[in-house]
């Protein structure tokens, strides 16, 4: 408890006289520990009864193995989400290059709009998705003999039904989770609400998605089972409509074949102008203020992803989405908490401003501060450290040291510059400082290389220290993670419109060390 981990300092000096006990701490308060997670199991068995509904197209030969990694996950879990409610919008914020928005695009034929705040992005992204289109059905042509073995192991194997046996988030940590407790509004205890009258477009009951089938695979030559045509309808109408034609041989078609193929590709072509490009990349900055109906001309009903938003912009993609009622979902992966803004941590009084941290009231109240230091370590990734994936010693060293220099030859403090990724450019620690001078603006010819070695020598034998301290940081990351990652749940457990939320671990950390989305949906009255 509290009272023996507390023994891991000492109490007169305040100093870490414990490392294991700090240690052991450290995991008790981390999410895994704590057990206030969603499996992502359960959660896309609630949405949709079946786990495994994945197709056998993926994204590794157009992304890095990490990006794949997560588009992967995320795209099958947005796609769950979006039958469960009905909705075929998706706006994805902070899209960047619109890796995750073009593969729900194609992938799952949902129309999707990407805003990012640079244009440079948004062009690149919209370029890549042309290009990407044309080359969707090679992708598809060779995912076509996995889809067919998996239709016939389903056919085969069915799955036997199992009940979810969901954590329920501790209510007295969790205030004003009223709506967990609803059994009218949740499926099953600590899962996911029902939408009644289901709005499922399944493959089964969606006529534009029939038709599109239809439209795409009139050839018999194709020879697919009833399954595997369904599966393939998650591809645009063009996209399936090219795969069959470059399989036919026009010549030897029958007239009433003839005539119904070109009654097929004029129809095609008439919903081209809506249908062929599903992707739209927008450029604007996004913040809590944000109206999307002046940046989406025809905003429906829909959902809010987010892969990987930075700082605020996590924070600002859950207060749109309970303050407008057209955005019946939310997922969001947030990163770089170290960009948060904070309420408590200046002293200054910004009335208007909205802030990153905190969002809950019961962390208002208590005026709580985290610090740019702490939110710095929340970024760390201790699962790769503890795979060997080693911190950087020798370049935090080099920018220890650098700051030394700074402080004690420049009299500067605070800089608004950055050095970057100067140590991998660098050839030695003397070209290190002078680059890195370069990019402050500090003029590099009033230090002499014997005196930028000398505070090398200096300080040389303190690297195993500052090696220790950092580990000491990545030990503690995922306890910071920890507070902010509740505090967006609590926030959204504090609305009134929110029929589910919940954390749930979507990536492997090893491969995305920022792996927790946070997921909510709304009541079906919202």
């Amino acid at each position: 408890d509290d009272d023996i981990f507390s023994s891991a300092f000492c109490e007169n000096s305040e100093k870490l006289i414990n490392v294991h006990l700090f240690a052991l701490a450290a995991k008790y308060y981390s999410l895994s520990s704590l057990g206030v997670c969603t499996p992502l199991e359960d959660v896309l068995e609630a949405l949709k009864g079946d786990s495994g509904g994945a197709t056998g197209i993926k994204p590794d030969e157009f992304m890095n193995y990490k990006k794949s990694h997560e588009v992967q996950v995320m795209s099958e879990l947005v796609d769950s989400i979006a039958k469960y409610c009905g909705i075929k919008q998706v706006i994805d914020i902070g899209s960047g290059k619109g890796y995750l928005s073009s593969f729900l695009s194609m992938q799952y034929n949902l129309k999707v709009y990407g805003i990012d705040s640079s244009s440079s992005n948004t062009n690149g992204a919209h370029e890549r998705n042309k290009k990407l289109r044309k080359h969707w059905r090679a992708y598809q042509s060779r995912g076509r003999k996995t889809l067919k073995s998996q239709s016939l192991e389903k056919t085969n194997d069915r799955p036997v039904e199992s009940g979810i046996n969901c954590k329920t988030i501790d209510e007295e940590l969790l205030s004003n989770a009223s709506s967990l407790q609803n059994q009218d509004q949740v499926i099953i205890q600590g899962s996911v609400p029902s939408y009644g009258s289901t709005k499922m477009a399944t493959p089964e009951t969606n006529t534009e998605t029939e038709a599109g089938l239809v439209a795409g695979t009139q050839s018999h030559e194709t020879k697919l089972s009833e399954e595997v045509l369904a599966v393939l309808n998650i591809l645009p109408a063009d996209a399936v409509e090219d795969f069959a034609s470059s399989h036919c041989n026009c010549r030897e078609l029958c007239e009433e074949e003839k005539a119904q193929r070109k009654m097929t590709s004029l129809k095609t072509k008439a919903r081209k102008s809506s249908e062929s490009n599903l992707y739209f990349p927008l450029t604007s900055c996004i913040t809590a203020e944000t109206e999307l109906n002046d940046i989406i001309t025809d905003l429906e009903d829909c959902m809010l992803v987010g892969l990987h938003t930075c700082g605020d912009l996590a924070a600002n993609t859950l207060r749109i989405f309970t303050a407008k009622p057209e955005i019946k979902a939310v997922c969001s992966v947030g990163c770089c908490y170290h960009l948060l803004s904070e309420q408590f941590e200046s002293q200054e009084e910004c009335h208007n401003q909205v802030w990153g941290f905190p969002m809950c009231q019961y962390l208002k109240d208590k005026g709580w501060c985290c610090g740019r230091n702490a939110r710095m370590s929340a970024c760390l990734a201790l699962e790769r450290v503890a795979v060997g994936q080693m911190l950087p010693t020798e370049s935090l060293f080099y920018r220890a040291v650098l700051q030394v220099i700074i402080e004690e030859i420049y009299g500067v403090t605070k800089s608004d510059r950055h050095v970057g990724k100067t140590f991998s450019k660098s050839s030695s620690f003397i070209d290190y400082v002078r680059r890195s001078l370069k990019k402050l603006e500090l003029d590099d010819s009033k230090l002499p290389d014997s005196c930028i070695m000398d505070y090398y020598e200096k300080y040389k034998h303190r690297m195993n220290e500052l090696e220790a301290f950092n580990m000491l940081k990545v030990v503690l990351a995922p306890c910071i993670e920890v507070l902010i990652l509740l505090d967006r749940l609590c926030y959204l457990k504090e609305q009134e419109n929110i029929a589910w939320s919940g954390l749930v671990k979507l990536f492997d950390p090893v491969k995305s060390p920022r792996c927790y989305a946070v997921i909510a949906l709304k009541n079906q009255s919202c």
